[in-house]
This record gives structure tokens, sequence and C-alpha cells, in this order.
């Protein structure tokens, strides 16, 4: 994989913010409301992610369509929405990147669809570890015994967490 660095810098206009936090919204619900702030820039960058920074913190990313907080962002402004608690064993594996295994998780949140992405976290604080993308439905994916569930798409340590802004 090439490395990811910023590409193109700037302020998006009341319409693309609308536009932005509309998608939000589908995607986690009235949570979007913490998201919003003075300033929101777009950030594209080499890869195929587009992030969007909100008073010049990176919280929000694109990628294939589909807008969806990035780690720092659930970091700084937590939601309870499309989440997924893995246990203490997933945690080393992820945090290379690895994807979700379904024996490695302890709890599914009823609103996952396929194609989608989820918020990985893990089970004791509830720290999230990744963003990935389901590959099953909340209740398909109840039923899966073994198995990838989710493919990762963003995780602590990755370039999009290290990237200077």
């Amino acid at each position: 994989m090439a490395k990811i660095s910023p590409k193109k810098r700037h302020t998006i206009r009341r319409s693309k913010q609308s536009k932005v936090f509309a998608a939000l919204r589908e995607e986690i619900g009235e949570s979007a409301e913490a998201y919003t702030g003075d300033s929101i820039e777009m950030l594209e960058t080499t890869g195929d992610t587009t992030l969007f920074l909100v008073d010049k913190r990176p919280v929000l990313m694109e990628t294939a369509g589909i807008i969806f907080p990035t780690l720092r962002g659930a970091v700084d402004r937590p939601f309870p929405e499309k989440n997924v608690t893995v246990d203490a064993g997933a945690i080393a594996f992820m945090v290379k990147g690895a994807d979700v295994m379904r024996p490695g998780i302890v709890k599914i949140a009823p609103d996952i669809k396929k194609d989608h992405p989820v918020l990985i976290v893990e089970e004791n604080y509830g720290k999230p570890l990744a963003v990935g993308i389901a590959l099953y439905d909340a209740e398909e994916m109840e039923t899966c015994e073994k198995g990838k569930v989710i493919k990762t798409i963003h995780y602590v340590g990755d370039e999009l967490w290290n990237m200077e802004i």
C-alpha cells in the first residue's frame, strides 16, 4: 500500500457542510450533532479517503462515498451507534490492522448494516480500536460462529492515525 499523505485542503461551503452532516446523520443518527464545529475543511489525500477537519481536527472521513467518524473523532466525540465490541484477546490483532473474526466479538449493535462502516471498540473500557466495513448485517453476524465478519479500513497506528496535518 502506498503511503497516504495530504494533497489538497480547503474550507467547504455551508451547502456542502449540510450534505456532509446529512450523510453522517444517516450513518450514526443524532450523535452526528457532536461533530459540528465553527470551521469545516476538506482534506483530500493521496489515498482513497477524504478527511473532514472540524475545528482543525480530523474527526470525519469519507471512504467509498460514506461519511463516518475517524478514530480520532470517535475518541474525542464518542457515539453509541454502529459499535462492535471485541474481547481482550482481539486487541493485539486489531492494533496491527487485522480484520475482525466472529469468535472475538462479544457484543454487536443491532443497527449494523452490510457494506457500511462500524466502530470496533474494546470490551473493558470501550475505547475505539478500529473502523471497519461490515461484511454482514447485525442479525447475520449474530448467527455466524466463525470467520471474518468485518474488514478493517482504519486502525490505531495506521497512516491516517499518524498523518501530520
